[in-house]
């Protein structure tokens, strides 16, 4: 699923009021759908009720009605989001002495692997694209290190890889030739 239409899905399980997961969903005569405590109190500071979407007058205040094919949609996408919540922020957290994914933000997840090319470290949702684009293929990754930059040949951008015993100090294969 594309992340445009990932975030229209996820949308529409969001009451325009408070911009929060319905809870208790019902339906408005229009159609439209809101929590039933947002909907009740957005009308109860308002001296005529209206659709806050729509903003069709209601006369009277109306009979909200539970939708429950949606309210059961509702339920699950909270289920789904709560598990898939729980299950990567557990089970993937870096832990003292793993290497962390440099691009995530927030909980740091642990690295997967480590791109030579790109000088950074990938968790398992940052490493897809170079999995996938045809370009990002091409580059050289390997287990997780830390600080990789602070481990390449500054002449040669290539990674010290071998151990010099004259010179007591890590060097690239470059540096051989």
């Amino acid at each position: 699923m594309s992340a445009a239409s990932n975030l229209r899905s996820q949308n529409q399980f969001l009451c325009s009021i408070c911009l929060e997961v319905f809870t208790d969903p019902v339906s408005t005569p229009c159609g439209h759908n809101f929590c039933n405590e947002c909907i009740t109190q957005h009308w109860n500071t308002k001296v005529i009720c209206d659709c806050p979407l729509c903003k069709e007058v209601f006369f009277s205040k109306p009979q909200l009605k539970v939708n429950t094919l949606f309210s059961k949609m509702v339920s699950q996408f909270r289920r789904e989001a709560e598990l898939k919540a729980s299950s990567s922020s557990e089970q993937q957290a870096a832990k003292p002495g793993e290497v962390p994914c440099d691009l995530c933000s927030g909980t740091k997840v642990k690295a997967l692997k480590s791109c030579l090319v790109c000088l950074v470290s990938y968790c398992q949702t940052h490493l897809e694209p170079h999995l996938t684009v045809p370009v990002l293929k091409k580059h050289q990754l390997m287990e997780p290190v830390e600080n990789l930059e602070g481990r390449m040949c500054l002449k040669h951008l290539k990674p010290l890889e071998l151990f010099c015993q004259r010179e007591q100090t890590c060097v690239s294969s470059c540096t051989l030739l």
